[in-house]
């Protein structure tokens, strides 16, 4: 396994993490429980915003710039017009 792939794995479980963090907020049952799963979910963001960085800057996780034609067509969609 090279280190491309350890980092897309590693990506996956972080925003994996996430996804759990952000469960955990919304079916929170009191303030302080609320507030330990933000404060964490923050912190994976943050982790995974840091491990996406490093893969873009190394050519491993690349984007694609969005037609101008199908951005309008999303706007125009949930416009309602």
């Amino acid at each position: 396994m090279n280190d491309k792939c350890l980092m897309e794995d590693i990506l996956l479980l972080e925003k994996g993490v996430c996804d759990l963090y952000m469960h955990g907020a919304i079916e929170a049952s009191t303030s302080s429980v609320h507030q330990a799963f933000s404060t964490a979910l923050n912190n994976s963001l943050t982790m995974q915003d840091t491990i996406y960085n490093k893969m873009s800057s190394k050519g491993w996780y690349s984007t694609e710039q969005a037609e101008q034609s199908k951005i309008d067509n999303v706007k125009q969609k949930f416009s309602g017009q």
